[in-house]
């Protein structure tokens, strides 16, 4: 670096010159950095979300934010065009103590009379609209989490006194006893046999917006399991949560079969049933292979599926397809076989049925 100025003292040559206005460059440079910078960071730092505080001020919120229960709470989005997201169970009870209204520059959303229940995650985002067609502005958006704190209440409360949390190897599960006070100490505890489960920060974590994550649960995780929070007073006990494994391999359908009864009479209503347990999105399509099939017996073939709740935004689905036999004969006697099929493959499985 210290020889580049001697070399511009030898004697110049042709088009040399042209150094001194790309040195003169050199200096505006920085506020083009500066320029530059300041922008992406705007862009980042940059949040259409603001509270109303007293006397008509704002304030820009951060990512989180704690108020007493029982405080009413305005919230402001700039644009004409916004869309809020907000604890999902005030829209379960249409609860008239939340109020959204869509103005010219901004959208206002007033929660009344706040509870320990209204604790949560609160955002909004401006839609881009084009025809009957929308979608999210990345670079418009705010979100807080706001604890509506309350001695009384430690554990955001939920409607039920038990809860079922499914453990799937293939994704984190949540147990979520949530606080109010983010400053509680939370810990987890098994019913059975009675003990702390250490909370390690690596494959279990403690997020007060969540509650405890399993990142990588196991078998060895199933049980009744609590939560304890201390604040300032005597500890508060959550609701119980059983943890069952349940795994769901990404693959051909994981399919089991069953027959009512291995050995039936002459005229006896005989069924098969096949069963899947797979993801929530994933459809299932079922073939069966039956004696009697290429004489034409008749069957009563019925599939159905459904959703069971896992908790906290987890469900999954139970496809069945139930086989028939109204008056069972010889010609029903032997393999009943199901073929599962979803877009990963099939699986089939198989049982016998005789007569007595």
């Amino acid at each position: 670096v210290t020889g580049q100025p001697a070399k511009n003292k030898r004697p110049k040559e042709p088009g040399e010159n042209k150094i001194k206005p790309v040195n003169k460059k050199v200096k505006p440079k920085n506020p083009k950095m500066k320029e530059r910078e300041s922008v992406d960071s705007s862009l980042k730092a940059q949040s259409i979300l603001t509270q109303v505080m007293d006397r008509g001020h704002f304030q820009k919120l951060a990512a989180t934010l704690s108020l007493a229960a029982g405080q009413s709470v305005e919230l402001r989005c700039k644009g004409n065009n916004v869309t809020w997201n907000y604890p999902s169970y005030l829209d379960t009870f249409k609860d008239s103590r939340l109020s959204i209204k869509q103005l010219d520059r901004y959208s206002q959303l007033i929660l009344a009379n706040s509870t320990a229940a209204d604790t949560g995650e609160y955002s909004c985002w401006l839609q881009l609209c084009s025809g009957n067609k929308c979608r999210k502005d990345e670079t418009k958006t705010g979100s807080t989490y706001i604890f509506f704190t309350d001695k009384e209440e430690l554990f955001v409360p939920t409607p039920s006194y038990f809860e079922i949390v499914y453990l799937n190897p293939d994704k984190p599960a949540v147990i979520p006893c949530r606080v109010t006070t983010p400053s509680a100490k939370v810990t987890l505890h098994r019913e059975f046999p009675a003990e702390e489960i250490e909370t390690d920060g690596t494959d279990i974590i403690y997020d007060a917006k969540k509650g405890f994550v399993f990142q990588h649960p196991t078998s060895d995780h199933k049980g009744i399991v609590y939560c304890k929070a201390e604040s300032q007073g005597a500890p508060q006990i959550s609701i119980k949560y059983h943890l069952l494994y349940v795994e769901v391999p990404k693959g051909p359908p994981s399919a089991t079969i069953a027959v009512s009864s291995s050995r039936a009479g002459f005229s006896d209503r005989v069924h098969v049933v096949c069963t899947v347990l797979g993801e929530p999105d994933v459809d299932v399509n079922f073939r069966w292979q039956y004696p009697g099939q290429e004489s034409g017996r008749p069957v009563i073939i019925q599939n159905f599926w459904r959703l069971i709740n896992r908790g906290i935004g987890h469900t999954t689905r139970i496809s069945k397809s139930v086989l028939l036999v109204e008056d069972f004969e010889d010609i029903d006697v032997g393999n009943y076989a199901c073929i599962a099929q979803n877009l990963q493959g099939e699986t089939t499985v198989a049982t016998k049925a005789e007569l007595k």
